[in-house]
């Protein structure tokens, strides 16, 4: 094996914009500049070492010639596209004939990597494996599971924050609040509500519920209205946070009081782990990879009370009696939050498993 100068990675595709796949790309090629690893985007760029598709890429031809040539094949997987298919079955409008379309397509190049090209998958849960397996068969390559990491220094307990001291503040941080994922945002609105409702009058105090991440100009109108027109929500105050740049997360996970992780069926969500190393508690439903990353006192997971691949309506009161059972003892739960981070979680830990899985430790 070559020395550590001379290692090559190619990451691909090369993405930009927000998301958990770009956030995963910054980090993991922020992990191994630091080690010494040379990185490309470009599947044209030789010489290289190996490949590491996150999720798929249109350039099918490309890793087949390559395979070809022997050099080695990963692609890290998380989820598929299922929404989709429960929106079209409900008739919602999200899910348009080439929303469709592209949801399909999507999946059908990560099964074609999957299946044909790889010579190694990395999956980022126990959920997100079995999940595959159910849907077509077994893994039949080299395999393995490898959560995502966070930077321990960045994100921590002990930097600036903003947390107020007579308002209890709910946090929702996702990339994107629309296309189906509104389901989310309306799960938060009624968790809040309801600890408004229950909680914060018996404690002479607020709920404020912050939302981060892209919402339409409509369904923001369509809450401010239900929240103004409901007498019994004087105590609940909304606020879009807009999208957050990855520099301010940090501090908007410590002035908070609980992060709400409303991703159903979430193969591995950032910001349950970026939460958890900045030691706010964690309170989700019992769906996709929640049960994996938050355990113990690091927060509370329930179950959902329905079929959450159908969609159907959530079970809010389980979720406000564990939001204020972390309420409640905030110093127990943030330590445990914290603790959580640094046995799983460290961007380190993480790096570290790909190079392994690699061959290039």
């Amino acid at each position: 094996m070559s020395d550590s100068q001379s290692r090559r990675i190619c990451l691909v595709p090369h993405l930009s914009g927000v998301g958990g796949m770009v956030s995963f790309q910054e980090k993991l090629s922020s992990g191994l500049r630091e080690r010494e690893i040379s990185i490309c985007y470009d599947l044209d760029e030789l010489p290289y070492d190996c490949v590491l598709v996150i999720g798929g890429t249109r350039r099918i031809d490309r890793l087949f010639a390559l395979r070809r040539q022997g050099i080695p094949i990963f692609q890290r997987l998380n989820g598929m596209n299922w929404l989709h298919k429960v929106r079209a079955q409900k008739g919602k409008r999200s899910s348009s004939f080439r929303h469709y379309i592209r949801s399909e397509y999507g999946n059908l190049i990560l099964r074609i990597i999957r299946s044909q090209l790889a010579d190694g998958i990395v999956y980022q849960s126990e959920f997100a494996q079995g999940w595959w397996e159910r849907e077509f068969g077994e893994t039949r390559v080299r395999h393995t599971v490898v959560y995502n990491g966070v930077d321990l220094q960045k994100y921590n307990p002990d930097g600036a924050h903003q947390r107020p001291m007579d308002v209890y503040r709910l946090l929702l941080v996702e990339g994107s609040l629309m296309g189906g994922y509104e389901t989310g945002l309306e799960s938060a609105v009624q968790l809040a509500a309801g600890l408004a409702n229950e909680y914060a009058l018996k404690n002479s105090a607020r709920i404020e519920l912050v939302v981060a991440g892209r919402v339409s100009p409509e369904m923001k109108a369509i809450f401010e209205q239900r929240i103004e027109k409901s007498p019994s929500l004087q105590n609940f105050s909304l606020i879009w946070a807009g999208l957050l740049s990855k520099e301010s997360i940090p501090e908007f996970d410590r002035s908070a009081h609980l992060l709400f992780s409303s991703d159903l069926n979430a193969a591995c969500p950032n910001s349950t782990i970026e939460a958890l190393a900045c030691g706010l508690p964690v309170v989700a439903f019992n769906t996709g990879s929640l049960p994996e990353l938050v355990t113990g006192d690091s927060g509370r997971i329930v179950p959902y009370g329905g079929g959450p691949w159908r969609l159907d309506p959530p079970d809010i009161p389980a979720l406000v009696k564990a939001s204020q059972e972390i309420l409640d003892d905030q110093a127990c739960f943030r330590l445990s939050a914290r603790r959580r981070a640094e046995e799983k979680f460290g961007l380190d830990m993480m790096v570290d498993q790909y190079l392994k899985f690699f061959n290039l430790d």
